[in-house]
């Protein structure tokens, strides 16, 4: 009889050696089903949004690109290449865990961005997810977006 093979677990989210310095990675990072608060709350939305911009400020990363839906948020981000991509993201969901009370997932998704065409891509894809949602009529009327953080 064959052994299953059981799925490897959390990803390391480590970057490789080989990628350049300032390489941009989608993050999507998800609330637990059973939290109830909206990340678009308006208070909450906002105060999210600051702290994407304080770590934009204090070089934690560089953002391109950070929305919230109501269960879920999308970024492009580049990180500084003495820092592990998972512990700033770990901290700052902790950061807002402790603050807020959101109950985030353990985990998070990452991809990293491989050319300009994709960067593009993925930039249109994050900011008309709203649209596709059925939450706003156009890409434009979607409140909970900060853009060109540089």
């Amino acid at each position: 009889m064959t052994p299953v093979q059981e799925f490897p677990g959390r990803p390391s989210h480590a970057t490789p050696g080989w990628v350049k310095s300032g390489a941009v990675y989608h993050i999507r990072i998800r609330t637990e089903p059973s939290y109830s608060t909206p990340l678009t709350d308006p208070k909450l939305a906002a105060a999210l949004l600051e702290s994407a911009l304080l770590y934009q400020n204090s070089t934690r990363w560089y953002c391109r690109l950070f929305l919230l839906m109501p269960d879920h948020l999308h970024a492009l981000l580049a990180f500084p290449p003495d820092k592990r991509m998972s512990d700033i993201i770990g901290t700052w969901k902790g950061y807002q865990t402790k603050r807020h009370g959101i109950q985030w997932q353990n985990n998070y998704f990452d991809h990293r961005i491989r050319s300009k065409a994709e960067l593009r891509d993925k930039a249109l894809y994050i900011r008309l997810n709203p649209v596709v949602k059925g939450l706003c009529a156009s890409e434009s009327d979607w409140l909970w977006m900060a853009s060109g953080m540089e």
